[in-house]
This record gives structure tokens, sequence and C-alpha cells, in this order.
């Protein structure tokens, strides 16, 4: 049975709260989920949130899940494809989206002003 997500109509989310490292990251780089759950063990649901890095952090090694993944640069710098060290990496600044189907690498990143995404993460409850 799907997850269903709750019904929020516009409002402003608090941004000063409610941030947490998510496992699997380094610090300084933090998360806020906006809305929805997204049960991985389950291999089911769907859930908004913001991620957001904080000046000169970056991730090591390429992401690989099983669920869908969209992406979108809010404000600061994204970097993509970085080495281990955090050097190198194509640098986008503003408009860029990404959507990636299950199963597909990507990363690492990193930003060096820091940066803002909004991300929504959704299983494709269909297929069985």
């Amino acid at each position: 049975m799907p997850i269903e997500k709750e019904h929020l109509e516009s409002h402003a989310p608090d941004l000063d709260s409610g941030w947490h490292n998510p496992g699997g990251y380094p610090e300084g780089i933090e998360q806020k989920v906006l809305a929805g759950f997204l049960d991985e063990a389950g291999r089911r649901g769907h859930r908004t949130r913001l991620l957001r890095f904080a000046p000169g952090r970056f991730t090591t090694t390429p992401f690989v899940h099983d669920y869908w993944e969209e992406v979108w640069l809010v404000s600061g710098d994204l970097i993509v494809g970085n080495d281990a060290s955090g050097r190198g990496g194509e640098r986008f600044t503003g408009r860029a989206y990404a959507c990636r189907p299950p199963g597909v690498p990507h990363g690492p990143f990193r930003s060096e002003t820091g940066c803002l995404l909004l991300e929504t993460h959704y299983y494709d409850e269909t297929k069985g």
C-alpha cells in the first residue's frame, strides 16, 4: 500500500530549526524534511526535503540509491564530481536541475560558498 503524503497549504517553513545531519553525510551537511516519509527498508514512500551544505563542505564518494531523485539548486554553488579530497568537478550556480533514476551513481558533491537544494525522493510504487 502506498504511503500517503500529507496535505500542506502554502506556508513559510521555519528555516531556523529542524535541521539534522542525515546518516552517511559529513558534518556541515544538513537536511530538513518538508513533507512525506521515505521508507528505504520497505522500498516505498516519498519525501521532499531541503539539503544544505555549509561553505567548503563536500562528500567523498558517489551516491547510489534505489529510489528516484529530483534536485533543484535553490541558492549558492554546487560542484558535481569532485574527488575524495574535494578537488575538481563541474560548478553550478543557480538554475541547476537533476532527475536521477534508481541505481544511477552521482556525485561526489561540494560547495565553496554553501548551497541550498530542494530534493524530492520517491519510489515507483506501481512496480513490484
